[in-house]
């Protein structure tokens, strides 16, 4: 093992994917305006008459396999799907007096969603108009039930773009007009916007992106105690068999997230598949051209489960499962109930609630990437927007939600809540890969993060929210809460999950000869995040949250 030489972390892949650098913070405080929609009670059913998608359905030229590919999703549209044929209607539109509601996972009471608030209240000040965002964590099972009850917010934000093209598959999500196409294809690179092209047509906006591979810890109890960090996936391992022997808890980790439950769990089974395995089969795990249950993936889920085996492992509530993800895990690092938290870019905001400050002092919180024994293979997530309803003012939104003023003004709002709230040097948790952010306004271990996505190869991005909601975002959440639990084995979750594929989709089969060939709606071709077949309705995970 290495010492390490700087904090690196959040921001670093998304400028590979983007063709962009940009990055975030995470905290808000207000809370927005505007109450919950009604009936928005958590459901995990889907709306009927979602038939799979095609062949090319979405992300297939997002994430290149290597990170020289990001010359190419660095120019302007490049991966965006065509538009609608026809016109926002923006041109000489007054916005003022009208209204527009959005909806999504990341929680109006946490400083995320009332960062996300306070841009939006900036754009609607501009222009005389009113937007109310709600943001619940149940907001995965609750959309389709609006949907299907025919409330839909005007805008939903889906952490999963196999979510979206679900609902384009079923024309409830509306195509992106020609003109804000073009608009947010020229600020976010082609890759990023790949992820929401389905079979040629461009539905979503991305507007905030995360940086996965990422394990939180404390340098000066590191020092203290004489770990150092771990320059390959094998230190790591032997890291945490070494704290345990100490008798010093190595990880906090817990999967609790209401409907969404299991997600953490993915997230690490990805960072693993992408290490062991590599690029090409992690892609073609995403497209089912290898069998979800296929040795390799038994593997790493029982790798997951034996670096949580229970003398690794703190689980403030009680147990792995019953443990939130965010909050219990962030209070239980900085009170020094364990020595090391694998999460997400995001989690900044959580450390900063929970009293963290960030930097290499006594007490404060750093972060290093969560190595491999080859490369640099990083983890990537994003959220991206995806219209439900198509007027002029909608639109507005939509193409704001897609530039650097946007970005800008929640990084702003945020930066200032999290000091606001955690005292000088907080960090955010936003991130994006938008061109033309204002870098100054994001902190100095928030820049940090830049490092590992420009030398992050390759870059995959979330397999869970890649793959159908009937896989990555219920049975890969269902199987991975009962296989933590210890109520199935590795091998019996990942037989569930591959049964849960759904027809009309591709289907994998392992032929006598250990090849595996792609029936039922055509092979997939792939390259990085991989492309993907999706339903329509289904509850998703939560990626950043």
């Amino acid at each position: 093992m290495r010492k390490r030489g700087k904090a690196l972390s959040m921001l670093a892949a998304v400028t590979l994917l983007g063709g962009a650098i940009a990055a975030g913070s995470a905290a808000a405080t207000t809370e927005p305006p505007g109450t919950e929609p009604e009936g928005t009670e958590a459901m995990g059913t889907e709306p009927d008459g979602t038939e799979a998608m095609g062949t090319e359905a979405m992300g297939t030229e997002a994430m290149g396999t290597e990170a020289e590919g990001t010359e190419a999703a660095a120019e302007e549209g490049a991966g965006a799907g065509a538009g609608s044929g026809s016109d926002s209607g923006l041109e000489g539109f007054d916005l003022a007096g009208t209204s527009v509601t959005l909806s999504g996972v990341e929680e109006s009471t946490t400083n995320e969603g009332q960062g996300l608030q306070a841009a939006l209240d900036q754009f609607a000040e501009e222009n005389g108009m009113t937007i109310t965002y709600t943001g619940v964590r149940s907001f995965e099972g609750d959309i389709g039930q609006q949907v299907a009850g025919g409330t839909p917010p005007d805008i939903g934000l889906f952490p999963q773009p196999g979510r979206i093209a679900g609902f384009a598959a079923s024309g409830d999500v509306m195509p992106l007009p020609d003109d804000i196409v073009a608009g947010v294809g020229e600020v976010w690179g082609g890759s990023w916007m790949a992820l929401t092209n389905i079979d040629g047509t461009q539905y979503g906006v991305p507007f905030k992106a995360d940086l996965k591979s990422l394990v939180w810890f404390k340098p000066a109890r590191f020092a203290e105690l004489g770990y150092e960090v771990p320059a390959t996936l094998d230190d790591f391992t032997a890291l945490v068999e070494q704290m345990a022997a100490d008798g010093n808890t190595p990880l906090c980790v817990g999967i609790g997230s209401d409907d969404a439950t299991g997600w953490p769990f993915t997230d690490w089974t990805e960072e693993l598949v992408l290490r062991n395995q590599g690029i090409d089969f992690y892609n073609q795990w995403i497209a089912h051209e290898v069998p979800f249950n296929s040795p390799e993936i038994v593997a790493d889920f029982e790798q997951v489960m034996a670096l949580w085996a229970p003398e690794n492992v703190y689980a403030a509530g009680g147990s792995i499962v019953g443990t939130a993800f965010g909050p219990d895990n962030a209070q239980a690092l900085v009170d020094d109930s364990c020595m090391m938290h694998r999460q997400a870019s995001f989690f900044a905001s959580f450390l900063a609630e929970a009293g963290a400050t960030f930097g290499t002092e006594d007490g404060q919180v750093d972060s290093f990437y969560f190595p491999a024994n080859e490369g640099q293979p990083t983890l990537v997530g994003g959220i991206n927007a995806a219209a439900f309803a198509d007027r002029p003012e909608v639109w507005a939104v939509m193409q704001y939600l897609g530039s650097a003023e946007f970005a800008n003004a929640r990084q702003a709002a945020q930066a200032e809540l999290a000091v606001a709230a955690s005292g000088e040097g907080a960090s955010s948790g936003f991130l994006t890969a938008a061109q033309g952010v204002d870098t100054s306004l994001f902190q100095p271990l928030e820049q940090t993060f830049l490092e590992i996505l420009q030398v992050a190869d390759p870059v995959g991005f979330d397999a869970s929210d890649a793959m159908p909601s009937e896989v990555g975002s219920r049975a890969f959440l269902d199987n991975a809460a009962d296989f933590v639990n210890g109520d199935i084995t590795a091998q019996e979750a990942a037989d569930n999950i591959e049964a849960a594929w759904p027809a009309g989709g591709d289907s994998a089969e392992t032929t006598e000869g250990g090849a595996t060939e792609t029936t039922g709606g055509g092979a997939t071709e792939t390259t990085g995040g991989g492309a993907t077949e999706t339903t329509g309705g289904g509850a998703t995970e939560t990626t950043e949250g």
